[in-house]
């Protein structure tokens, strides 16, 4: 079956994603200072973290490699007995269902940095769209059918 364009347009979104959360997520995890990305440790203040590791670890897996594992599905529509177990709509692939998954983990994410950073910067807008973008592009029609699993119950 040929891919919609809007396939390839979440693939895109995913890959951003994930391109741009293994590098940064890493630099935390191997400065938790926060100086090999400029961040300074006081925007933690008013977060439960004393430095950037575990933030670090979660930007990492979560929203580095986990996008990964998704791109990958995404692309070659491998089939998971494992990620299958953990797909909440039976009725797409498993890639399908963890694209709206890293779509509302972006926004999660944002949500939280937000709320213990306290401050603002253009980066929250811009990854805040990402997220809302994946999400919508997840349920578009065209991308949805390059998904479907057409199974009886």
């Amino acid at each position: 079956m040929k891919r919609a364009t809007t396939t390839y347009i979440l693939m895109f979104l995913i890959l951003f994603q994930m391109i741009s959360a293994i590098p940064a997520g890493w630099l935390m995890i191997i400065d938790p200072s926060g100086n090999k990305l400029g961040l300074p440790i006081e925007i933690l203040r008013y977060s439960p973290f004393s430095n950037f590791l575990i933030p670090g670890l979660f930007l990492f897996l979560v929203l580095g490699i986990f996008p990964l594992i998704v791109l990958y599905g995404l692309v070659r529509k491998n089939k998971s007995r494992v990620l299958e177990k953990v797909n909440l709509y039976k009725n797409y692939h498993w890639s399908w269902t963890f694209s709206y998954y890293v779509g509302v983990l972006i926004i999660l994410w944002i949500n939280m940095q937000l709320l213990f950073i306290k401050e603002f910067h253009i980066y929250h807008f811009i990854y805040s769209i990402l997220g809302i973008i994946i999400v919508f592009v997840v349920h578009l029609p065209s991308t949805k059918k390059n998904y479907y699993k057409n199974i009886d119950r």
